[in-house]
């Protein structure tokens, strides 16, 4: 995954998979997301970041383990 921020035109950008993007749908004003070939989401934008985001230049990592299943 990558998290770009463009502020010159205030936009992140978020990366999920580095394939080629066929179509791009806005689900929601300023939020974009990619599709590749098989209709998977595999980006998303998310215009005038600055007034939606505290600090688009800011990424907060977390990762969690997953609960442990008993059969």
């Amino acid at each position: 995954m990558k998290v770009i921020y463009d502020p010159e035109v205030d936009i992140v950008r978020i990366i999920f998979n580095q394939v080629q993007i066929q179509e791009s749908d806005e689900v929601e004003a300023g939020l974009i997301l990619d599709y590749d070939r098989e209709g998977n989401v595999v980006g998303l934008e998310i215009m005038d970041a600055s007034k939606k985001m505290k600090n688009p230049r800011s990424v907060e990592y977390s990762v969690r383990e997953a609960a442990s299943v008993t059969a």
